[in-house]
């Protein structure tokens, strides 16, 4: 290991960095249209070059996000393909990668960048031919709130249900649902438990303050509540009810009540009419249950903690996750971001090929860009070079 750790270095000092042109002037990406058939990731191999603001990311800022997907992705079989198709290859062919990556700084950004060009080929991702995604952001909520119920804080955050059965479907996806007289039924919906149905069986792991801060807290999944003794409590997604996630804004939006529907809006409007708030929430059925995490977080559904602005979440049915990605879209302010994140996230709503939810981070700075982003863009997989022959398997 120590001869192979050596010759590798050497092959990234050895490596130097190929011609880059100039980019073109910045223009926003055009917006996806519909799909000219069923979804399917096809990938076009490109060079660096060909990655608008390549040369201007501070790159080495994603080198925290990569060696945590790398220190999950080695303790996995050697020869375990990566993604659905093996389009990565198998875990052995990022051992040299990963292991050259641990040796860098974050704060050599040329190095780093020499690193990503001597060990990886950017690959455009398509839709059937169509570069067009759509690309949002989520954050990690900060509530203050309670272990205990008190006079201000009301509003319980609950661990998964003692009753809650998960198993596989006829289809091979999750079913949840409860064991009901011996027979398999649906779980209680979102307004079913609000109402009381799991009192017996599930236990609040915390208690807020605010109906409509928690609801936001179930959308972003993972939150960190400051409790009244000083301390902070991280909170991460144990299970789910099983239902269908339904958007409050998009509920909102079909009722007529709003025109903007991004989350600060649709949050300022749903605060100021607590009357008609609770009966709107209740209409997204999913239900999130949590569990205290110790340690470093949010995580995502890779596994590692998740770092602000180099995190994104995918649909790993076609795109790996732990892979590193390029990403050319706007902030909500229109301001061009393109970076390199770790694909290490999963989301209900983030379905299809070109489709990304960016993770700005914690707190109300976080929640205001990720609220308001709904942006144009697309993406570049980078996979090793020295790469397996595609595995038809399961990641």
């Amino acid at each position: 290991m120590r001869r192979l750790a050596w010759i590798m270095l050497a092959l990234l000092s050895a490596c130097a960095p190929e011609t880059v042109r100039q980019p073109a002037p910045w223009q926003p990406p055009t917006p996806p249209g519909p799909s000219a058939g069923p979804e399917r990731l096809d990938l076009r191999p490109a060079s660096f070059s060909d990655l608008p603001g390549w040369r201007d990311d501070s790159v080495g800022a994603a080198l925290p996000a990569l060696v945590r997907s790398c220190d999950r992705l080695v303790k996995l079989p050697f020869d375990r393909s990566i993604g659905r198709d093996g389009a990565g290859g198998t875990v052995g062919d990022w051992y040299s990668p990963c292991s050259a990556a641990r040796r860098l700084s974050v704060n050599d950004h040329e190095t780093v960048r020499a690193f990503f060009e001597a060990w990886f080929t950017p690959f455009l991702a398509t839709n059937n031919g169509s570069a067009d995604g759509l690309f949002t952001g989520y954050f990690e909520p900060e509530l203050a709130g309670s272990r205990t119920k008190t006079a201000r804080f009301t509003v319980p955050l609950l661990g998964k249900p003692k009753d809650l059965v998960e198993r596989d479907g006829a289809n091979g996806e999750p079913q949840v649902g409860r064991m009901v007289a011996g027979r398999f039924e649906p779980y209680p919906t979102r307004a079913e438990i609000e109402a009381g149905a799991l009192a017996n069986v599930a236990q609040p792991v915390a208690w807020v303050e605010d109906p409509v801060d928690a609801h936001i807290l179930h959308i972003q999944g993972s939150g960190r509540i400051k409790l009244d003794d000083g301390n902070v409590l991280r909170l991460g997604v144990a299970g789910t009810n099983g239902h269908k996630f339904v958007g409050i804004s998009r509920i909102m939006r079909d009722k007529g009540l709003i025109d903007d529907t991004s989350m600060p809006a649709v949050r300022s409007w749903l605060k100021s009419r607590p009357d008609q708030s609770r009966s709107l929430m209740a209409q997204n059925p999913r239900y999130i249950f949590y569990r205290q995490i110790s340690g470093e977080g949010p995580l995502g559904s890779e596994g590692v903690a998740l770092t602000p602005e180099r995190s994104m979440a995918v649909d790993r049915k076609f795109v790996p996750l732990g892979v590193p990605l390029f990403l050319d879209t706007v902030e909500p302010s229109g301001k061009p971001l393109r970076r390199m994140v770790m694909a290490q996230d999963t989301g209900s709503a983030i379905k299809g090929p070109v489709r990304g939810d960016f993770f700005w981070g914690s707190g109300e700075a976080a929640f205001q860009q990720a609220g308001r982003m709904k942006s144009p863009g697309r993406y570049w997989l980078l996979l090793p070079k020295n790469r397996s022959p595609r595995i038809a398997s399961v990641e």
